[in-house]
């Protein structure tokens, strides 16, 4: 599954789970989430790098991506850390060293190499962003644990010594190749679409995605309702049908680059986490709901490990505040499919069972499905 999507995005916010979590669960159903956080973290196949955003991805993509540790070194991006390591050079290498020393050690319990004034880890101290810029430029590695707390260590206890032995092959010689994997991940994509995939500048990835297909190794395509060219993988599959039902996380690839989303499902997805609650339409934390090869609505979910209700003691229930069907669908439908899916992540959660709301216009028909 995850060399399918080529990597997890990582995110904190967790009103149902944590991020990586769901683009998980959206294709294998119920599974146990500790298993997959010792493989994520402890077998040595994945590491955390930032890639599209904070993610974890396979270690056989470490080469590829140290364009973006070299841009930051070389002071191109992350002004603001490589500012702090230009001016405090020796501060920040007592900070790498004593990550050496003693990791895997938490921000919380590394000392202040410098003398200390009140509290070295308040906010963003020097310290802590001291231990971020050498996570940015591949000195240290972080690693998970808990209630998702980092813990740092020197970067080859993270990476296999075989991979970071592979020469490091150049900036637009890597590109091509993260090109060619978000390709294979899309199956098929305009060439912004493909750069979104490892955060790679549009500017950047247009002559490269046109080498890909002089190449040979992308597939010049047009899409029906597309206005720009678009660049199929060879291997894509172009299935029959699709018997597909899932909701669906915001950083799940099928819908994070939003643009992309519009013109494949005519689905207008933002997140809402940072609107004020009155300025919402859908609500704070809104999974789009995948029936077939169509999104068909969407469901403000929340996790309320407090709520008492169910069957079995109460551990809690999931609250779909507010469920919505898109223009054209059969609501009742939905609304079975819906019932059944929602059960399911209960279950995937540890809760009780599932209370709706009265918002949206999807509600009605749901609670009278749940009957």
């Amino acid at each position: 599954m995850v060399g399918r999507l080529g990597l997890l995005q990582l995110d904190s916010v967790q009103a149902v789970c944590r991020s990586h979590y769901l683009p998980v669960y959206s294709r294998l159903g119920v599974y146990d989430r500790d298993r997959l956080d010792d493989w994520l973290w402890q077998s040595g196949e994945m590491f955390e790098t930032w890639s599209h955003e904070a993610s974890i991805a396979p270690v056989e993509l470490e080469p590829l991506l140290r364009w973006l540790k070299a841009r930051a070194r070389a002071g191109r991006t992350w002004a603001g850390l490589a500012a702090l390591a230009e001016n405090r050079a020796e501060y920040v290498e007592a900070v790498l060293d004593e990550v050496r020393t003693n990791g895997p050690v938490t921000a919380g319990n590394l000392s202040d190499p410098r003398p200390r004034e009140g509290s070295w880890w308040d906010g963003r101290s020097d310290g802590k962003r001291a231990v971020d810029w050498l996570f940015r430029i591949g000195e240290v590695g972080s690693r998970r644990i808990g209630n998702f707390e980092r813990t740092y260590e020197a970067f080859d206890r993270l990476v296999p010594a075989e991979v970071l032995a592979r020469p490091t092959p150049t900036e637009a010689d890597a590109q091509r190749d993260l090109l060619e994997v978000a390709a294979r991940c899309h199956g098929i994509g305009t060439a912004v679409d493909l750069a979104d995939y490892f955060r790679i500048s549009p500017r950047d990835a247009r002559p490269l995605v046109a080498d890909l297909a002089d190449a040979g190794r992308l597939v010049p395509a047009a899409v029906e309702g597309w206005r720009d060219p678009a660049f199929l993988h060879p291997d894509a599959v172009r299935p029959r049908e699709v018997r597909a039902r899932a909701l669906l996380s915001p950083f799940d690839p099928v819908v994070w680059f939003r643009p992309r989303a519009e013109r494949l499902f005519d689905f207008r997805y933002r997140i809402e986490i940072y609107v004020p609650e009155p300025d919402r339409e859908y609500g704070y934390y809104v999974l789009p709901f995948l029936l077939g090869d169509r999104l068909v609505g969407r469901v403000d979910v929340k996790a309320d490990r407090r709520a008492r209700g169910g069957t079995s003691g109460g551990t809690g229930l999931l609250l779909a505040r507010g469920v919505f069907a898109e223009d054209g669908v059969d609501r009742d439908h939905v609304a079975v499919e819906l019932s059944a899916e929602l059960d399911r992540l209960a279950t995937f959660l540890g809760l009780d069972g599932v209370e709706v709301g009265s918002r949206g216009n999807l509600a009605t028909a749901l609670r009278s499905a749940r009957r």
